[in-house]
């Protein structure tokens, strides 16, 4: 093996890697701007891939001699094209999001796991224990609900006095369950205290 040929780079490689650079951040701002900010979220799966996309067209593009700076812009500008049409379809038609999106799946309720959507999920209790860690619960009865969104980042809801409002989990496969467990968690609550007070 040629070891000297790792540490090697030529002027025209210079000038050829940092021409591509700059010309592919440029059209990266362009394309940005046409196609709004949802452009590098992470709201959906598809968008998620479309991030993933963008960072492999660019380094086949900047650092490989048989992709030209053009074949990349062009794939560019198709991924944000797809990107903005399926946007569009999506908004307009609830089947075609249902399909491509995944659905929200809660894996903890009034401080229960739920060991089956758990298990779905493909995590283990330990996983959730360490969220839970990291967004600063002590107990488990501080939460109100552990959700796993469509892009699979998590989501912790603590408890609190103020009453859920459900139209913001109408999304979430079994969202039922957070109902009754939280109905189930009011009982228990008013059972504790009519018992306190006696």
């Amino acid at each position: 093996m040629d070891w000297q040929a790792w540490f090697l780079i030529d002027w025209q490689q210079v000038v050829g890697i940092a021409l591509s650079v700059l010309g592919f951040y440029f059209c990266l701002i362009l394309f940005t701007r046409l196609n709004g900010l949802r452009s590098f979220s992470k709201l959906s799966s598809y968008d998620l891939a479309m991030t993933v996309g963008i960072g492999s067209i660019l380094a086949s593009t900047v650092l490989s001699k048989s992709t030209s700076l053009m074949q990349g812009v062009f794939a560019i500008a198709m991924l944000f094209t797809l990107q903005g049409l399926l946007s569009i379809v999506r908004r307009k038609f609830k089947p075609v999001k249902t399909l491509i999106d995944n659905q929200p799946v809660i894996l903890m309720a009034n401080g229960e796991y739920l060991f089956d959507n758990l298990k779905e999920a493909k995590l283990s209790e330990n996983d959730i224990k360490q969220i839970l860690r990291k967004n600063g619960v002590k107990s488990k009865s501080e939460v109100f609900a552990v959700i796993m969104e469509t892009t699979a980042d998590i989501s912790v809801i603590k408890t609190s006095d103020t009453s859920p409002d459900w139209s913001l989990f109408d999304d979430i496969r079994d969202n039922k369950i957070l109902v009754t467990a939280y109905d189930n968690g009011i009982k228990q609550k008013n059972r504790v205290e009519v018992f306190s007070k006696q």
